[in-house]
Protein backbone atom coordinates (compact mmCIF):
# COMPACT_ATOMS: atom_id res chain seq x y z
CA UNK A 1 0.00 0.00 0.00
CA UNK A 2 1.28 3.32 -1.18
CA UNK A 3 1.60 5.64 1.85
CA UNK A 4 0.23 9.66 1.25
CA UNK A 5 2.15 12.13 1.36
CA UNK A 6 2.56 15.71 1.99
CA UNK A 7 3.80 18.97 0.62
CA UNK A 8 5.43 21.23 3.29
CA UNK A 9 7.07 24.88 4.09
CA UNK A 10 10.26 24.46 4.82
CA UNK A 11 12.43 28.00 5.46
CA UNK A 12 15.96 26.96 4.44
CA UNK A 13 17.65 30.07 5.66
CA UNK A 14 16.60 33.78 6.18
CA UNK A 15 14.00 34.55 2.95
CA UNK A 16 14.57 31.52 1.58
CA UNK A 17 11.49 29.12 1.23
CA UNK A 18 11.49 25.52 0.15
CA UNK A 19 8.58 23.41 -0.70
CA UNK A 20 9.16 19.52 0.14
CA UNK A 21 7.24 16.64 -0.23
CA UNK A 22 7.01 14.38 2.76
CA UNK A 23 5.91 10.91 3.67
CA UNK A 24 3.14 11.26 5.99
CA UNK A 25 3.42 8.40 9.10
CA UNK A 26 0.70 5.62 9.14
CA UNK A 27 -1.95 6.33 11.62
CA UNK A 28 -1.67 4.74 14.87
CA UNK A 29 -4.44 3.64 17.41
CA UNK A 30 -4.53 7.77 19.35
CA UNK A 31 -4.02 9.37 15.63
CA UNK A 32 -5.61 11.08 12.99
CA UNK A 33 -4.80 12.00 9.75
CA UNK A 34 -5.49 15.96 8.56
CA UNK A 35 -5.57 17.02 4.86
CA UNK A 36 -5.07 21.19 5.29
CA UNK A 37 -7.61 23.61 3.16
CA UNK A 38 -6.02 26.13 4.57
CA UNK A 39 -3.16 27.71 6.86
CA UNK A 40 -2.57 31.42 7.79
CA UNK A 41 1.07 32.77 7.75
CA UNK A 42 1.66 34.88 10.98
CA UNK A 43 2.74 38.21 10.20
CA UNK A 44 4.55 38.42 13.55
CA UNK A 45 6.49 35.68 14.83
CA UNK A 46 6.64 34.11 11.79
CA UNK A 47 8.26 36.48 9.67
CA UNK A 48 10.96 37.12 12.73
CA UNK A 49 11.56 33.39 11.70
CA UNK A 50 11.31 33.67 7.93
CA UNK A 51 13.58 36.77 8.22
CA UNK A 52 16.26 35.32 10.81
CA UNK A 53 15.31 37.80 13.44
CA UNK A 54 14.84 34.78 16.17
CA UNK A 55 17.37 34.00 18.47
CA UNK A 56 19.08 30.74 17.09
CA UNK A 57 19.20 28.89 20.74
CA UNK A 58 15.82 29.60 21.46
CA UNK A 59 14.16 26.44 21.89
CA UNK A 60 10.89 25.26 19.59
CA UNK A 61 7.77 26.17 21.67
CA UNK A 62 5.41 23.43 19.65
CA UNK A 63 5.94 19.55 19.02
CA UNK A 64 4.63 19.91 15.15
CA UNK A 65 7.62 22.41 14.36
CA UNK A 66 10.70 20.37 12.74
CA UNK A 67 14.48 21.49 12.26
CA UNK A 68 15.87 24.76 14.55
CA UNK A 69 15.87 28.74 14.55
CA UNK A 70 19.64 28.21 13.21
CA UNK A 71 17.77 27.12 9.96
CA UNK A 72 16.59 25.24 8.19
CA UNK A 73 13.06 24.80 9.82
CA UNK A 74 9.38 23.82 9.11
CA UNK A 75 7.54 26.55 10.83
CA UNK A 76 3.86 27.88 11.18
CA UNK A 77 1.12 27.11 14.08
CA UNK A 78 -2.46 27.97 11.95
CA UNK A 79 -3.78 25.14 9.68
CA UNK A 80 -7.01 24.20 9.28
CA UNK A 81 -8.33 21.40 7.71
CA UNK A 82 -11.03 18.01 7.53
CA UNK A 83 -9.93 14.59 9.61
CA UNK A 84 -9.57 12.08 6.61
CA UNK A 85 -8.58 8.86 8.77
CA UNK A 86 -8.90 8.35 12.97
CA UNK A 87 -7.05 5.35 14.80
CA UNK A 88 -8.67 2.40 16.04
CA UNK A 89 -8.40 4.19 19.53
CA UNK A 90 -10.50 7.69 18.33
CA UNK A 91 -13.60 8.69 19.55
CA UNK A 92 -13.30 12.45 19.89
CA UNK A 93 -12.79 12.97 16.33
CA UNK A 94 -14.70 11.78 13.24
CA UNK A 95 -13.38 11.06 9.36
CA UNK A 96 -14.94 14.59 7.69
CA UNK A 97 -14.76 17.05 10.99
CA UNK A 98 -13.69 20.30 10.27
CA UNK A 99 -10.58 20.94 12.76
CA UNK A 100 -8.06 23.58 13.68
CA UNK A 101 -4.23 22.31 14.63
CA UNK A 102 -1.47 23.88 15.60
CA UNK A 103 0.66 22.84 12.67
CA UNK A 104 3.33 23.93 10.31
CA UNK A 105 2.30 24.65 6.71
CA UNK A 106 1.65 21.55 4.87
CA UNK A 107 -0.91 19.77 2.71
CA UNK A 108 -1.37 16.52 5.14
CA UNK A 109 -0.02 15.51 8.52
CA UNK A 110 -0.50 12.57 10.88
CA UNK A 111 -1.28 14.39 14.57
CA UNK A 112 -2.35 12.59 18.11
CA UNK A 113 -5.98 13.01 18.14
CA UNK A 114 -6.34 15.57 21.13
CA UNK A 115 -4.07 18.10 19.42
CA UNK A 116 -7.15 19.12 16.53
CA UNK A 117 -9.89 21.08 18.10
CA UNK A 118 -13.24 20.35 16.11
CA UNK A 119 -14.22 23.67 14.81
CA UNK A 120 -17.95 25.17 15.47
CA UNK A 121 -20.85 23.41 13.15
CA UNK A 122 -21.51 25.71 9.82
CA UNK A 123 -18.15 27.80 10.07
CA UNK A 124 -15.77 28.05 7.46
CA UNK A 125 -13.30 26.19 7.92
CA UNK A 126 -11.06 28.11 6.46
CA UNK A 127 -11.96 30.46 9.17
CA UNK A 128 -10.59 28.25 11.51
CA UNK A 129 -7.11 29.12 10.76
CA UNK A 130 -7.56 32.51 13.03
CA UNK A 131 -8.33 29.88 16.08
CA UNK A 132 -4.67 30.55 17.13
CA UNK A 133 -4.44 34.24 17.14
CA UNK A 134 -7.68 34.62 18.59
CA UNK A 135 -6.66 32.81 21.45
CA UNK A 136 -3.40 35.23 21.70
CA UNK A 137 -6.22 37.92 21.55
CA UNK A 138 -8.44 36.42 24.26
CA UNK A 139 -5.01 36.25 26.09
CA UNK A 140 -3.85 39.72 25.89
CA UNK A 141 -7.21 40.96 26.98
CA UNK A 142 -7.62 38.53 29.73
CA UNK A 143 -4.21 40.01 30.82
CA UNK A 144 -5.32 43.41 30.04
CA UNK A 145 -8.14 42.95 32.71
CA UNK A 146 -10.24 46.47 31.63
CA UNK A 147 -12.92 47.93 33.63
CA UNK A 148 -16.13 49.17 32.58
CA UNK A 149 -15.66 52.43 31.12
CA UNK A 150 -11.54 52.64 30.52
CA UNK A 151 -10.28 54.50 28.13
CA UNK A 152 -7.85 52.25 25.66
CA UNK A 153 -5.31 52.71 23.21
CA UNK A 154 -4.52 49.72 21.22
CA UNK A 155 -1.25 50.24 18.95
CA UNK A 156 -1.03 47.63 16.04
CA UNK A 157 -3.72 46.44 13.86
CA UNK A 158 -2.39 43.67 11.99
CA UNK A 159 -4.44 40.54 12.91
CA UNK A 160 -3.41 40.22 16.53
CA UNK A 161 -4.83 43.97 16.88
CA UNK A 162 -7.51 43.88 14.97
CA UNK A 163 -8.65 41.00 16.77
CA UNK A 164 -8.20 42.44 19.95
CA UNK A 165 -9.92 45.26 19.23
CA UNK A 166 -13.00 43.58 18.57
CA UNK A 167 -12.94 41.91 21.84
CA UNK A 168 -12.40 44.95 23.58
CA UNK A 169 -15.32 46.23 22.36
CA UNK A 170 -17.42 43.01 23.97
CA UNK A 171 -15.80 44.43 27.19
CA UNK A 172 -17.82 47.54 28.47
CA UNK A 173 -14.37 49.89 27.68
CA UNK A 174 -16.07 52.90 27.02
CA UNK A 175 -13.15 54.47 24.27
CA UNK A 176 -11.34 52.20 21.98
CA UNK A 177 -8.53 54.00 20.01
CA UNK A 178 -6.34 51.96 17.76
CA UNK A 179 -2.96 53.68 16.25
CA UNK A 180 -2.04 52.11 12.87
CA UNK A 181 0.23 53.46 10.38
CA UNK A 182 -1.34 52.08 7.56
CA UNK A 183 -4.42 53.19 6.44
CA UNK A 184 -6.86 50.03 5.03
CA UNK A 185 -5.95 48.87 8.43
CA UNK A 186 -7.19 51.99 9.96
CA UNK A 187 -10.67 51.60 8.22
CA UNK A 188 -10.86 48.31 9.06
CA UNK A 189 -10.40 48.85 12.69
CA UNK A 190 -13.43 51.60 13.02
CA UNK A 191 -15.48 48.66 10.98
CA UNK A 192 -15.06 46.21 13.44
CA UNK A 193 -14.77 48.00 16.55
CA UNK A 194 -12.64 50.84 17.03
CA UNK A 195 -14.24 54.65 18.34
CA UNK A 196 -10.99 56.62 16.40
CA UNK A 197 -7.48 55.45 14.48
CA UNK A 198 -4.87 57.57 14.29
CA UNK A 199 -1.96 57.59 11.59
CA UNK A 200 1.14 57.31 14.07
CA UNK A 201 2.92 59.46 11.12
CA UNK A 202 0.52 62.36 11.65
CA UNK A 203 0.72 63.96 15.02
CA UNK A 204 2.74 63.04 18.18
CA UNK A 205 0.63 60.44 19.68
CA UNK A 206 0.45 60.82 22.98
CA UNK A 207 -0.80 64.36 22.56
CA UNK A 208 -3.41 63.27 20.78
CA UNK A 209 -4.83 60.51 22.95
CA UNK A 210 -4.42 63.12 25.58
CA UNK A 211 -6.50 65.52 23.89
CA UNK A 212 -8.88 62.52 23.00
CA UNK A 213 -9.47 61.65 27.04
CA UNK A 214 -10.08 65.30 28.31
CA UNK A 215 -6.03 65.99 29.03
CA UNK A 216 -5.99 62.93 31.41
CA UNK A 217 -4.25 60.00 28.92
CA UNK A 218 -5.73 56.36 28.35
CA UNK A 219 -6.03 53.65 31.25
CA UNK A 220 -4.95 51.39 29.13
CA UNK A 221 -2.30 50.70 26.35
CA UNK A 222 -1.96 47.34 24.26
CA UNK A 223 1.28 47.22 22.42
CA UNK A 224 0.38 44.91 19.67
CA UNK A 225 2.20 46.70 16.72
CA UNK A 226 5.31 44.00 17.04
CA UNK A 227 7.69 47.33 16.15
CA UNK A 228 9.86 48.28 18.62
CA UNK A 229 9.40 51.65 18.07
CA UNK A 230 5.89 51.79 19.51
CA UNK A 231 6.51 50.80 23.17
CA UNK A 232 7.73 54.17 24.09
CA UNK A 233 4.89 56.76 23.04
CA UNK A 234 2.01 54.02 24.46
CA UNK A 235 3.68 54.44 27.59
CA UNK A 236 3.58 58.20 27.42
CA UNK A 237 -0.27 57.82 26.57
CA UNK A 238 -1.26 56.74 29.84
CA UNK A 239 -2.87 58.07 32.37
CA UNK A 240 -1.37 57.73 36.12
CA UNK A 241 -1.00 54.50 37.50
CA UNK A 242 -1.83 53.13 34.13
CA UNK A 243 -0.82 49.87 32.21
CA UNK A 244 0.70 48.98 28.86
CA UNK A 245 0.03 45.68 28.20
CA UNK A 246 2.81 44.96 25.40
CA UNK A 247 2.02 41.25 23.25
CA UNK A 248 4.46 42.09 20.55
CA UNK A 249 7.47 39.39 20.35
CA UNK A 250 10.39 41.67 19.20
CA UNK A 251 12.96 39.17 18.52
CA UNK A 252 16.28 40.31 18.15
CA UNK A 253 15.07 43.82 17.34
CA UNK A 254 16.36 46.22 20.32
CA UNK A 255 13.47 48.28 22.47
CA UNK A 256 14.94 52.00 23.44
CA UNK A 257 12.32 53.17 26.28
CA UNK A 258 13.36 56.45 28.02
CA UNK A 259 12.08 55.56 31.37
CA UNK A 260 13.71 58.41 33.66
CA UNK A 261 10.53 60.51 34.07
CA UNK A 262 7.16 60.39 33.63
CA UNK A 263 7.67 56.38 34.07
CA UNK A 264 8.04 56.47 37.39
CA UNK A 265 6.41 59.55 38.49
CA UNK A 266 3.16 58.79 37.08
CA UNK A 267 3.71 55.31 38.56
CA UNK A 268 3.25 53.33 35.26
CA UNK A 269 2.92 49.17 34.91
CA UNK A 270 4.48 47.49 31.67
CA UNK A 271 2.66 43.96 31.91
CA UNK A 272 3.70 41.26 29.33
CA UNK A 273 1.47 39.13 27.83
CA UNK A 274 2.54 35.68 26.09
CA UNK A 275 -0.18 32.96 24.47
CA UNK A 276 1.93 29.83 26.00
CA UNK A 277 1.21 30.76 29.93
CA UNK A 278 -1.53 31.96 31.92
CA UNK A 279 -0.99 34.62 34.80
CA UNK A 280 -0.03 32.49 37.83
CA UNK A 281 -3.20 35.03 39.49
CA UNK A 282 -5.41 33.66 37.53
CA UNK A 283 -4.51 29.51 38.03
CA UNK A 284 -6.32 27.27 38.82
CA UNK A 285 -9.43 29.13 37.63
CA UNK A 286 -7.71 29.24 34.15
CA UNK A 287 -6.56 26.73 32.46
CA UNK A 288 -5.39 26.38 28.88
CA UNK A 289 -8.62 24.24 28.18
CA UNK A 290 -10.64 27.09 29.42
CA UNK A 291 -9.34 29.79 27.24
CA UNK A 292 -8.97 27.77 24.13
CA UNK A 293 -12.92 26.58 24.88
CA UNK A 294 -13.83 30.40 24.97
CA UNK A 295 -11.63 31.06 21.73
CA UNK A 296 -13.27 28.16 19.97
CA UNK A 297 -16.78 29.34 20.72
CA UNK A 298 -15.90 33.29 19.50
CA UNK A 299 -14.82 32.04 16.05
CA UNK A 300 -18.60 32.20 14.74
CA UNK A 301 -19.06 35.67 16.18
CA UNK A 302 -16.41 37.47 15.15
CA UNK A 303 -15.67 39.85 11.73
CA UNK A 304 -12.96 37.28 10.28
CA UNK A 305 -13.63 37.52 6.48
CA UNK A 306 -12.86 40.99 5.58
CA UNK A 307 -9.07 39.79 8.05
CA UNK A 308 -8.30 37.92 4.66
CA UNK A 309 -7.12 40.04 2.54
CA UNK A 310 -5.14 37.64 0.02
CA UNK A 311 -5.90 33.42 -0.61
CA UNK A 312 -2.31 32.50 -2.18
CA UNK A 313 -1.80 28.71 -3.09
CA UNK A 314 0.16 26.47 -1.20
CA UNK A 315 2.53 26.12 -4.34
CA UNK A 316 3.39 30.08 -4.35
CA UNK A 317 3.90 30.33 -0.97
CA UNK A 318 7.33 31.59 -1.67
CA UNK A 319 5.39 34.94 -3.47
CA UNK A 320 2.86 34.55 0.00
CA UNK A 321 5.98 35.34 1.97
CA UNK A 322 7.64 38.05 -0.03
CA UNK A 323 4.43 39.57 -0.17
CA UNK A 324 4.15 39.82 3.88
CA UNK A 325 7.68 40.70 3.84
CA UNK A 326 7.74 43.51 1.58
CA UNK A 327 4.59 45.15 0.92
CA UNK A 328 3.64 44.28 4.19
CA UNK A 329 1.25 47.79 3.75
CA UNK A 330 -0.80 45.74 1.35
CA UNK A 331 -1.85 42.66 3.47
CA UNK A 332 -3.47 42.41 6.66
CA UNK A 333 -4.25 38.29 6.83
CA UNK A 334 -2.27 36.29 3.62
CA UNK A 335 -3.61 32.65 4.31
CA UNK A 336 -2.41 29.38 1.91
CA UNK A 337 -4.67 27.56 0.03
CA UNK A 338 -4.44 23.79 -0.46
CA UNK A 339 -5.70 21.81 -3.34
Amino acid sequence: MTRPTGVSVWFAGPRQVDLRRETVSDVGPDEVRIDAVASAISHGSEMLVFRGQVPQGLELDLPTLRGSFAFPIKYGYASAGHVVEVGSAVSCLAPGDAVFTLHPHQSSYVVPAQMPVRLPDGLDPVLGVFLANIETATNVVIDAAPRLGERVAVFGQGVVGLLITQLLRRTGVRQIVVVEPVAARRALACQVGADVALDPADADVASALRELTDGVGVDLAIEASGSATALDPALDALAFGGTCVVCSWYGTKPVELRLGGAFHRRRLRIVSSQVSTIDAALQPRWTHARRLALARDLLPGLELNALISHRIPLERAAEAFELVDRRADQTVQVVLTYP
